[in-house]
């Protein structure tokens, strides 16, 4: 029996382990969240697993008001999930063993290779300290800018206080706010929409182009995948901006009644939010139907691999757009910026965009049969979900119990990425023979 628990412990593999340390982080936020001196008033169990499962898978989604609801003793609760599910639970065990000058077994250096999407197992262990200390620096500067013009506006009291939570939730694509209404009280104040934007387009990057950027500062030593979610980035963010600000222009109940430059700068925020962070500087509910549609687009695409953002990923869409373009040019191998895109890479993109899509189908159907909402709040809510955004028109706080369940499921679903749910349900084999090929008609 002894020899049989060894054998299971060690067939545990890397998905299994990302899957298990958001579970138990969930498991244990939701026990925190249900203390009696956690909220201003009872919550239920679902309730609680509903927001801890929001924070650590960090969406930012909640079916109660976080500022009025919960105490400061649930808010700290909150905002360690935020931290901790940003960067992974596992990341920040191994982050303790190294500081009590421990070990770090071959088991956890495998696990932080597959969770920081690295080639090889060696520099794990100090691709991992130095990425800790990428984020406390990187919060630390944030927390210092936004409190120059918070404190002299809320006091020092609460001026840092709300400058911490709003970075820590910026920065780890959380889109959790103190404030009722979110940001929309700062649409066309330039420093909280610069400095809150960069935390959370930095975050949804991903570690890995982070440190190849900082590390590697010639544009002829990054990696195809650098370059990739860099120039995709800037590319739909662009794209997103122009699109906002025409489709909004004239829509008085978002920045219809703004002027111009207000307009300009709150349509790149709205524009650059839906990818990554969920925080939101006009009513959602109040957007054009068409602006909701890219707002769809844009949560199913996501941030970068290895970051604190969920979607498809930007360089699985970016491969997917290379591979058709290449097929209807009539090339055999799709290439990007000098370099040759793997077949595997291709199959791996398609892969994951149909189990995402299977997955938001699934979701969204199921909510469409426990929940008395419209069509288009019910795709939001059910998308808003697996891309873990937290941009709702205003739905969450009225769904069932059933329906908090379903977007539970798809938050962490979502946070822990549709291949590694493929490796959990199937283990994969390679096959030592081949089938002989025949004609399929497709199209």
């Amino acid at each position: 029996m002894h020899k049989s628990f060894i054998r299971k412990k060690r067939r545990i593999t890397p998905p299994v382990l990302i899957a298990s340390s958001f579970l138990v982080t969930i498991l244990i936020g939701t026990a925190l969240l249900k203390l009696p001196f956690a909220t201003t008033v009872p919550i239920t169990w679902t309730n609680a697993l509903f927001t801890a499962t929001s924070a650590t898978t960090v969406t930012g989604l909640s079916v109660f008001d976080v500022a009025t609801t919960l105490t400061l003793f649930g808010e700290i609760v909150l905002l360690a999930l935020i931290q901790v599910g940003g960067v992974g639970l596992m990341a920040f065990a191994v982050a303790i063993l190294i500081v009590l000058g421990r070990k770090v077994g071959m088991k956890n250096r495998i696990f932080l290779q597959e969770s920081f999407s690295q080639q090889s197992i060696g520099g794990t262990v100090k691709f991992l300290k130095s990425i800790l200390v990428f984020v406390f620096i990187t919060e630390g500067i944030a927390f210092i800018l936004l409190s120059l013009f918070w404190v002299p506006e809320f006091g020092w009291k609460q001026g840092l206080y709300y400058s911490l939570f709003h970075v820590v939730s910026a920065f780890n694509n959380a889109g959790f706010s103190l404030f009722p209404d979110n940001l929309m009280s700062f649409a066309g104040n330039l420093p909280v929409t610069l400095i809150l934007s960069s935390l959370f387009i930095i975050g949804g990057l991903g570690f890995t182009v982070v440190m190849e950027v900082v590390v590697k500062r010639s544009l002829k030593k990054w990696s195809l995948h650098t370059k990739m979610m860099l120039a995709g980035t800037l590319t739909v963010n662009l794209i997103a901006t122009f699109l906002f600000f025409v489709l909004e222009y004239h829509n008085m109940k978002t920045i219809g009644n703004m002027s111009f430059v207000d307009k300009a700068q709150t349509s790149y925020f709205q524009a650059v939010t839906p990818r990554t962070a969920g925080f939101n500087m006009v009513p959602i509910g109040d957007m054009e139907d068409s602006s909701l549609l890219l707002t769809l687009l844009l949560m199913f695409i996501g941030g970068g691999s290895a970051s604190t953002a969920s979607g498809i990923k930007l360089t699985t869409f970016i491969v997917i757009v290379v591979a058709t373009l290449a097929y209807f040019r009539g090339g055999t191998e799709p290439h990007l910026f000098k370099r040759t895109i793997k077949s595997e890479i291709i199959f791996r993109s398609l892969a994951i965009a149909a189990v995402s899509s299977m997955l938001v189908f699934t979701a969204f159907f199921l909510l469409t049969i426990t929940e008395p909402f419209p069509f288009l709040p019910l795709l939001m809510e059910t998308m808003s979900a697996f891309g873990t955004v937290g941009l709702s028109v205003g739905i969450t706080g009225d769904l069932s119990p059933a329906g908090e369940w379903i977007i539970c499921a798809v938050m962490f679903l979502g946070r822990i990425g549709p291949l590694t749910l493929f490796f959990l349900l199937i283990r994969p084999k390679k096959e030592s023979f081949k089938y002989s090929y025949d004609r399929v008609h497709t199209g």
